[in-house]
This record gives C-alpha cells, structure tokens and sequence, in this order.
C-alpha cells in the first residue's frame, strides 16, 4: 500500500533547467519524502512514508516532455510511526519485503499541463507487478542552494493513487482501504 510513494519522486521531469541541453539529477535522500495515506476502518488515515529512497532523473530545458525519471525505495524502510504496524507491513500480507525488498517507478511519458505543472506517467513495480501510475507533479523550483551555490538543486511535489488490491495486496480490504494516495516530496542535486 505504500509502494505509490515511489512514483514519488520522479516528478523531476518538470524542472525548469537552467540550460538547453540535458541534465542529470540524482535524488537527495535527505530531502525526499515518498509518503502514503490510507482508510483505517473508516475511522481515520494512516499516514507513512519510505526512509530509504534513491533515484535519477533527466530532462532537457527545451523539451520538458522529454525527461526521465527512475526511482527505487526500500520497502524494508517503510515508516509509520508505529513498530508494531511497521513490522506488520513488512509481512506477506503487505509489503513482503523478504520476497520483494524492493519497489520501483520508471518513467514512460511527460505530458506539460501548465507552467510548472504536468503528469508524470510510468511503471510502478510493487510485489513483482507492474502496474501503471500516473503523479500530478508541480516543479517547485531549481537553482544554486542558498547554503552552497555550488550545487544547483531542483524541487518537486506529486500526488497520486494506486489500488493496492492491482499488485496483489488486499489483506484486510474493506476495513482498511483499498485506494491508496501517494505524496511526494523530492528534492534532486545536478550531477
């Protein structure tokens, strides 16, 4: 249920580069925030995310449409505030880590919406399906990082849904739901 986030952090197809030719970015895990909400009992949501994640992207300042972004996330490293739930979502009824450590995005497509926004449309891989996922990314910004102008930094945010049931994950469907939504949160250094 958490594999969404990894779509995560691919929203970096949207930069605004700063030069016309491409460039290669690669995540800062320090700053990147693959998080997950979903239905407990209908009660409330159960928030989470991913601690381990990393990844590249691609993109051309001429041609936004044309950028890529590939993602991995330990799915070992899935947080949610809780030990216990933790250990459970590590189980075979959820995330199966010891079969499937982890889960991935690939990009396949950018379509540009907006100035700074656009679908980022891919391949999420959870449990060993692959399942296709697009995130409504905004590009926050990119340029020299105020505490080291030496690095250039670009930033983006995405959301968007899986149904974990599609990858095989329904332990517990209805009581706990279904739709899974997917938050990121991505920083990305240039190479």
């Amino acid at each position: 249920m958490k594999s969404i986030m990894i779509a995560l952090g691919l929203s970096a197809a949207f930069l605004a580069p700063t030069t016309a030719f491409a460039e290669s970015y690669t995540i800062d895990a320090s700053h990147a925030h693959a998080a997950f909400r979903v239905s407990h009992l209908g009660f409330s949501h159960t928030l989470g995310q991913f601690d381990d994640i990393s990844g590249t992207l691609e993109f051309d300042e001429a041609t936004p449409d044309a950028g890529s972004v590939s993602v991995t996330i330990n799915t070992a490293s899935v947080d949610s505030a809780n030990p216990a739930r933790d250990e459970h979502l590590r189980k075979e009824n959820f995330l199966n880590v010891e079969s499937f450590p982890t889960m991935t995005f690939v990009s396949t497509s950018v379509e540009v919406t907006g100035e700074k926004t656009g679908k980022l449309i891919g391949d999420l891989t959870l449990l060993g399906v692959t399942k296709p996922l697009t995130l409504d990314v905004t590009f926050n910004q990119a340029g020299p990082h105020p505490f080291d102008p030496s690095k250039i930094m670009a930033g983006f945010s995405a959301t968007g849904e899986i149904n974990r049931s599609d990858f095989g994950m329904a332990y517990g469907v209805p009581a706990i739901g279904e739709t899974v939504t997917i938050i990121i949160e991505i920083e990305a250094l240039r190479n």
